[in-house]
Order: C-alpha cells, then sequence, then structure tokens
C-alpha cells in the first residue's frame, strides 16, 4: 500500500513500540490516531506526533465503539488497525493472581480482539484494510512465570490467523509482527527490570518492520514476521 495519506489507528501509541510505530507511519506520510488510557500522556504524546488522540481504553467496549467513531470522523474512513497495546503480569503459577490475569487477557486478548472487530466491519464495508497485531516472541514459546503473559500473546496469535482465513476474501490483510525483547517502560510497568543495552531492539526497529509489511503491494502480504536483536548484550 501507500502510506501517503493513508490514515492509521494505532492502539496503546502514547508511547513505546507504539509511539514508535505512529512516528514512522506519519513521516511516509500517514494520518495516525493513537490511543491511550492516560489522557495526559496522550495528550502530549499527540502533540509531539502531530497525531490525533483518541482517550480509551480497548478493554472496554463502549470506548473500543466511540474510538472507531472518533477516527472515522477525523478522517472519513480507516486503512490501518495496529493493536499495540498490551500490558504484562508475571507470576508463577502458584502465586498467580486472578485480577492480573484478567487483567492482562482482557487488554491483549479482548481489547485486540474488539478493536479488530470494528475495525473488519468498516473494512469488509470498503472490500479494503489493513490489521497489524503486534504480538511477541513469546507467542511461540512458555517460561517461568509467563502464564498471564505468555498466554495472551499465543492467544493474539490465534486469533490472526483465524482472522485472515476469515478476511482475506475482502482483501483484507491481517500480519502479525512479534519482537523480541525491546527496550521501553513495558517492563517497569510489569514489574521487572530491562537492562538498557546499545544492542537491543528499540521501538524503530520494530516500527521499520511494520512499515515494511504495510508498504508491499497489496496483491501480497507478509503473514507474520518475527524481530529479533542481532546480538543483544547486556
Amino acid at each position: 500500500m501507500n502510506l501517503t495519506n493513508a490514515t492509521v489507528l494505532i492502539t496503546g501509541g502514547s508511547s513505546g513500540i507504539g509511539y514508535g510505530i505512529a512516528e514512522v507511519l506519519i513521516a511516509a506520510g500517514a494520518r495516525v490516531a493513537i490511543t491511550g488510557r492516560n489522557a495526559e500522556k496522550l495528550k502530549a504524546a499527540a502533540a509531539a506526533l502531530g497525531a490525533v488522540p483518541v482517550h480509551a481504553d480497548v478493554s472496554q467496549e463502549a470506548d473500543v465503539l466511540r474510538t472507531m467513531q472518533e477516527v472515522v470522523a477525523a478522517f472519513g474512513h480507516l486503512d490501518v488497525l495496529v493493536n499495540n497495546a498490551g500490558l504484562g503480569t508475571f507470576s508463577p503459577l502458584i502465586e498467580m493472581d486472578l485480577a492480573g490475569f484478567e487483567r492482562t487477557f482482557a487488554t491483549n486478548v479482548t481489547g485486540a480482539m474488539l478493536m479488530a472487530r470494528e475495525a473488519a466491519r468498516h473494512f469488509v464495508g470498503r472490500q479494503a484494510g489493513h490489521i497489524v497485531n503486534i504480538g511477541s516472541t513469546a507467542s511461540h514459546r512458555g517460561a517461568p512465570n509467563g502464564t498471564a503473559y505468555y498466554a495472551s500473546k499465543f492467544a493474539l496469535r490465534g486469533m490472526t490467523e483465524c482472522w485472515r482465513a476469515e478476511l482475506r476474501t475482502h482483501n483484507i490483510r491481517v500480519m502479525l509482527v512479534n519482537p523480541s525483547e525491546v527496550i521501553t517502560g513495558f517492563g517497569a510497568a510489569a514489574g521487572f527490570e530491562q537492562r538498557a543495552s546499545d544492542s537491543k531492539l528499540r521501538p524503530s526497529e520494530i516500527a521499520h518492520a511494520v512499515r515494511a509489511i504495510l508498504e508491499m503491494d497489496d496483491r501480497g502480504f507478509t503473514t507474520e514476521l518475527t524481530v529479533f536483536a542481532t546480538n543483544p548484550v547486556g
């Protein structure tokens, strides 16, 4: 697709990977809206990027419905949804807190489904559209303490395959990008330390991958793309 004047909605776009994707797509000529739960942080990010802010929590159906209404009102139509909003809970199974488990699934799985559902309804009507789900290398393997987060990414990967099978006949591309560790505020929010390193991935590498798969001619698409750091140290 040609990103010049393309309309893009990025969930969780006020920081981290979402912010990086917004920055790269805007530089490529796209018109971008970003969502976020923290109103002040969202406002500042949108101003810095030149994006349209939509204050919303993707785990809340009413917020999702309003988000699509606001985006269509702002742009006239939507070309691309980037399902990026996510959070993590990490705990041994025997210490797993039900509220934390459900909160992770509410955003990473239910929220992604709700956003994709509303975008797909719009795309089917137009017989065109693009959904990019930001997954994780966690969707390919299990790990200690990963019950909630890893399982949510397995679920997102499975939903991606279902949506792809349903939507291809409507000229809708459904793509999955799986980053390995990216240095953002995610770790601190999830309660674990990330060691910064000049050799580890940044949001810009993931943004580059998203731009690349979107810019392929619409007759083809990359179904799934995994991004690793070449030689992470630290």
